[in-house]
């Protein structure tokens, strides 16, 4: 493969700075690259990833200027406009260079980004060059965003508490409670533009998902129709993608050697995922809920992911002593060698959607936990839906949670939910294998993505 002096292709990749973005990103250039093309990333230097990591990509840092204060919020909707802002103009001279460099470097086929980095669009059309949107969460969740959308432009927000319970109309499997935002109180202007946004692949020519058709069949359908460009599911990424490190902290991976002292299916696996903040009564009522359910446990404690505590400090007295010889406790864990382990039984999840495919490529059942955003729409799919998953609700407490538990780990109502695990499990291998549905869409993606080069010729950029 290539067009210019037998040069390989070069794909652009502009990941959002969270770990749940940047993943899926840096998976999708692993998939690319195996398949031919050459990988440039292009990041901000907040939440960087480590080039060392992925030595055949090149990184270009984009100074995205931002204070101490917007990097605590980056999640919000301030600090997401004020990185676009920042990154722009860098980004703008970035490709200049690279397009003026072409007969070195390779053609530049096209740029895929992530949505939320929309700063993109604009250096795009003044260069005249193809973009594809990354989409790393479900369909199910865009659509999700869309209903909400609708609902306001009917002004039918605020919704009744009554029917909060009812089903979507347009988008039957969730409810109106489901919806990633609350609907029974004024949504913040912000807000809504902030969907409209994100919904909006602006003048992209297609839209690459961390998906399997299988699993969204029909809201890949419904989006199809609505965004009329081709659509590319062709998760899960990372059973797709060359195996590497992606993960912006530090692994323990002690872990592991303590799993392997674990007998087989015995484990509930605990993690809030690399954002999700809890109060400290939620930390005790886990802590006593594990306690309590005599279960052998792996539990990830985030550093400062207890609002007003530095890690593990206001773990209750005699918690460690109850639980010494039947649980292990870290900051962080190789997630997907974890769940990969046959002493893993169960997954205790805040269902982001990496987190999601992650526990269902290896057939291990779910007791989730959601905090915001597409953790609801996931969480529904995942106990309503597919039901593989047991759900807490908010401000769970000791005895729910030890219930919860045991259910999983050990009544009926557990052994079935890991029976439709495991076969989903086969299901998504068959995906990927040759012949399956994410493995002929990646072939078609393959293609689509050539196809840029044959249609830009290099004589036509003039800078």
């Amino acid at each position: 493969m290539g067009t210019i002096e037998g040069r390989k292709p070069r794909v652009v990749l502009v990941p959002f700075p969270y770990q749940g973005h940047i993943t899926p990103m840096l998976q999708l250039g692993a998939i690319l690259n195996s398949r031919g093309f050459s990988i440039t990333v292009a990041h901000t230097e907040f939440h960087s990833p480590n080039p060392s990591e992925h030595p055949e990509f090149i990184f270009l840092p984009l100074p995205d200027n931002l204070s101490g204060c917007e990097t605590s919020y980056i999640n919000s909707l301030n600090g997401i406009s004020a990185m676009n802002t920042n990154s722009l103009a860098r980004f703008h001279d970035f490709m200049v260079e690279m397009l003026e460099m072409q007969e070195q470097h390779g053609q530049v086929a096209c740029i895929v980004y992530d949505t939320l980095m929309h700063f993109v669009d604009e250096v795009a059309t003044r260069l005249e060059l193809p973009t594809v949107a990354l989409r790393p969460n479900s369909a199910a969740y865009l659509r999700s965003q869309h209903v909400i959308s609708q609902l306001q432009a009917d002004n039918l927000i605020p919704l009744p508490e009554s029917q909060l319970q009812d089903a979507i109309p347009t988008h039957h499997l969730l409810r109106f409670k489901d919806l990633p935002f609350p609907v029974n109180a004024e949504i913040p202007n912000i807000l809504l533009d902030f969907f409209t946004s994100y919904a909006n692949i602006r003048s992209s020519s297609a839209i690459i998902w961390n998906t399997v058709d299988m699993l969204d069949h029909e809201s890949l359908t419904k989006l199809q129709q609505h965004y009329k460009v081709p659509i590319f599911p062709i998760g899960p990424f990372h059973k797709m993608a060359p195996i590497f490190n992606t993960s912006l902290i530090t692994e323990d991976t002690n872990s592991i050697s303590w799993l392997d002292k674990q007998a087989p299916n015995s484990v509930i696996y605990i993690s809030i995922g690399s954002i999700a903040i809890m109060d400290k009564k939620e930390l005790i009522e886990m802590a006593w809920g594990l306690a309590n359910c005599n279960q052998p446990f792996l539990w990830v404690v985030r550093p400062s992911s207890v609002s007003g505590s530095e890690w593990i400090e206001c773990l209750p007295e005699g918690f460690e002593e109850m639980t010494r010889e039947r649980g292990c406790i870290v900051k962080w864990a190789p997630q997907k060698k974890v769940l990969a382990h046959p002493a893993v039984g169960g997954f205790w999840s805040h269902s982001g959607w990496n987190s999601t495919l992650e526990s269902m490529c290896e057939g291990v059942p779910m007791i989730c936990r959601p905090y915001f955003s597409d953790q609801v729409v996931n969480t529904r799919y995942l106990t309503h839906v597919w039901k593989v998953a047991l759900q807490l609700e908010n401000n769970p407490e000791r005895r729910g949670i030890e219930k919860a538990i045991r259910t999983l780990m050990g009544d009926k109502e557990g052994k079935e939910m890991r029976q439709r695990a495991l076969k989903m499990k086969q299901e998504l291998e068959l995906s990927i294998r040759r012949g399956g549905s994410s493995w002929n869409s990646l072939e078609n993606l393959v293609e689509f993505i050539m196809s840029f080069t044959q249609q830009n010729d290099k004589g036509h950029y003039d800078p």
